[in-house]
């Protein structure tokens, strides 16, 4: 059966986007623009070939869809801003392939004005073709949460922002095969702007709970507490939680270089976040030293390297800069993750810790750093030596929390 939409880009956005078109009963190809890793697991990709996905190499199978959206990875480059190198192949690849009537959409985190300023040029100049006359072109902002159960593509709404407004409505009825609410934006460079907006608010609200977190440490005041109580209020609060770091696949944007003023917020807001893993360690080694022990030579067991609870997903995890920190001081450092089975820090592979509670008990200090769902919290607090939580996972008393 010939496919009817090409995925271009199987990392964190473009396979949750095929799953959900196979699911929906969409013939569907992929195609990897480099060397990617998603949140599936092995059983749900079994599921979608089983249903008929195909990963295909051959880039000719590009030019045989009706729908094809670009999900390539936009890391941070060196310069700080996001690296379009896997967008550029990407729409290189599909350029040359591009037939008339085609709906092109792009779904990676990028700049408002990419879709406008940087891919429609590549697609147009590959492939002889115009935009808005000759093939649709149109940008949505991904809006994956993996592992997230109650919201799924299906129930979550998705915005498009086309070139033309019948490149909007092309892409509203691609959308609405796999959702139940189709927003419309003005254009590209809102529905861009939409996904800046929606990145940024987690970015600035996560660093607003993490200065929090060391302001009610020097308080004494207990911040679990407190974010208990306020997330009661109906209105006008939205509850975050703390923790050592952040991670995952979505890069704040602050702008920097691209306008006069930027987004000093964001900017300060990376500024806090980057902090964390070294003020977990500072807790670390201030909680060793109160029970008469040293950071250096001392047995620290990280429980969770991954970004996100209940995932095998490691993209900027911050276990990675706690490890380095720890080791700086001169620590012995393992690990335990049931869903990562090894782990390397500055290439140099980390003892996994096979029994969880016989490694608890044996190290000096126990840090949770993910809260998996299959840790027992209130077993781990009683067999650990000393135990702190970065998630406020355990019962109250149970851990010294962040």
């Amino acid at each position: 059966m010939p496919a009817d939409l090409a995925v271009i880009g199987l990392g964190p956005y473009g396979l949750p986007l095929a799953q959900a078109a196979v699911a929906a009963g969409i013939p569907t190809i992929g195609y990897a623009t480099g060397p990617e890793a998603g949140s599936l697991s092995p059983a749900e990709l079994r599921r979608m070939l089983a249903k008929g996905f195909r990963v295909v190499e051959d880039p000719a199978q590009l030019g045989r869809v009706r729908t094809a959206v670009i999900c390539a990875p936009t890391p941070r480059g060196a310069d700080g801003g996001l690296d379009l190198s896997q967008v550029e192949t990407a729409a290189r690849t599909l350029a040359e392939r591009l037939r008339p009537h085609t709906t092109v959409i792009l779904e990676s985190p990028v700049h408002p004005g990419t879709t406008e300023d940087f891919l429609r040029p590549l697609l147009e100049k590959g492939s002889g073709l115009r935009a808005g006359r000759d093939f649709h072109l149109a940008y949505s902002p991904s809006r994956v949460d993996p592992g997230n159960r109650d919201f799924t593509p299906a129930n979550t709404p998705k915005v498009i922002g086309g070139l033309t407004p019948a490149c909007t409505e092309s892409a509203a009825t691609f959308y609405s095969r796999l959702t139940d609410k189709v927003v419309r934006a003005r254009g590209p460079r809102e529905a861009e702007t939409v996904q800046l907006l929606e990145t940024n608010f987690r970015h600035v609200n996560i660093a607003l709970v993490n200065e929090m977190a060391v302001l009610c440490h020097d308080l004494g005041v207990d911040l679990w507490d407190v974010i208990r109580c306020a997330e009661t209020k109906p209105f006008g609060f939205q509850a975050f939680r703390p923790g050592p770091g952040i991670g995952g696949h979505g890069v704040a944007q602050d702008l920097s270089g691209r306008t006069s003023r930027g987004l000093r917020m964001v900017e300060l807001a990376q500024q806090v976040n980057s902090r964390m893993p070294g003020y977990v360690v500072q807790r670390a080694a201030a909680l060793l030293n109160e029970h008469g022990k040293s950071a250096r030579g001392a047995r620290v067991l990280l429980l969770g390297v991954t970004y996100k609870a209940d995932l095998a997903d490691q993209q900027n995890s911050p276990a990675q800069e706690l490890a380095i920190r720890l080791m700086e001081l001169g620590a012995s450092v393992s690990y335990h993750d049931p869903h990562i089975s090894s782990w390397s820090v500055l290439d140099r592979p980390v003892p996994r810790a096979d029994s969880l509670y016989e490694a608890a008990a044996d190290a000096d200090l126990t840090i949770l750093v993910q809260q998996h769902r299959t840790y027992d919290l209130q077993g781990l607090s009683v067999k650990a030596q000393l135990l702190l939580d970065t998630r406020g996972a355990t019962p109250t008393g149970a851990a010294h929390r962040l």
